[in-house]
């Protein structure tokens, strides 16, 4: 069966609950169908991402312990792989079934946001991948190293490393959530600066429940999320609050 073109919906319009079901229901076709052709080009492809994920393991290969735990484990991390490819899609989906809810004034504020989303998610996987797992693996794996022997199963290291991913690139929307709030006029950049020992706070629970115990990855995950929600602050002093008109009345 044809998909049907979405039909987009704007703010003053009234629709149905049956017309809002079946704008979720194509959403989530297109986003499912993304997602697919995503998950099958990475398992067409699953010998460069094994490599990719290998390589923070510096030579040390991952073990498996049953016959099919080799193709279970390619095949989630083959998944884990199209999920990070296909968020830009994911996200313009969300994004565009949620907008009508929002005024003009709201949409000026949201729409560049949103456009900052998966570039920021994309930095922080990036930074886990290149700073936050070296050092965590280094650490972890020579830790009381004459006293064990350490294998790494390898459904339990790339389940860890995909979450310590995903979770750096979550984190790393601090400066969407402080530039949205600053933008509405829900709080001021300098409320932010007066609270900014709780927000500290915050990062370090935050870090603490992360995946990775020890306090090398800890250190490594707070310490962006500190310098992101400063800059943040700074950005949303040189940008201002947003204009506050009042919209016009429908006629």
């Amino acid at each position: 069966m044809a998909l049907r073109k979405i039909r987009r919906v704007d703010h003053e319009e009234e629709v149905g609950l049956v017309d809002h079901l079946d704008e979720l229901r194509s959403r989530l076709i297109v986003s499912a169908s993304a997602f697919g052709v995503a998950l099958a080009l990475c398992f067409w492809r699953n010998d460069l991402v094994l490599e990719v994920m290998n390589q923070p393991l510096d030579g040390k290969q991952p073990i498996t312990l049953s016959p099919a735990e080799a193709f279970t484990t390619t095949v989630t991390l083959s998944a884990y792989a199209a999920l990070i490819l296909t968020l830009p899609v994911l996200l313009y989906q969300l994004y565009a079934f949620i907008v009508p809810a929002f005024g003009k004034r709201e949409k000026k504020v949201v729409a560049p946001m949103v456009a900052l989303v998966p570039v920021l998610f994309v930095a922080g996987a990036v930074f886990a991948y290149f700073v936050v797992m070296p050092a965590a693996l280094s650490f972890l794996l020579n830790f009381n190293a004459d006293e064990f022997q350490t294998e790494l199963r390898a459904r339990e290291y790339y389940g860890f490393a995909a979450m310590t991913m995903a979770s750096v690139g979550v984190l790393f929307q601090v400066p969407v959530g402080v530039l949205v709030l600053t933008r509405l006029a829900v709080v001021t950049p300098a409320q932010m600066r007066a609270k900014r020992r709780y927000v500290y706070l915050g990062c370090t629970v935050l870090a603490a429940l992360l995946p990775g115990v020890d306090p090398v990855t800890m250190i490594l995950e707070v310490v962006p999320l500190v310098l992101l929600f400063e800059g943040s602050v700074v950005l949303a002093s040189l940008l201002g609050h947003a204009a506050t008109e009042p919209e016009p009345e429908p006629a």
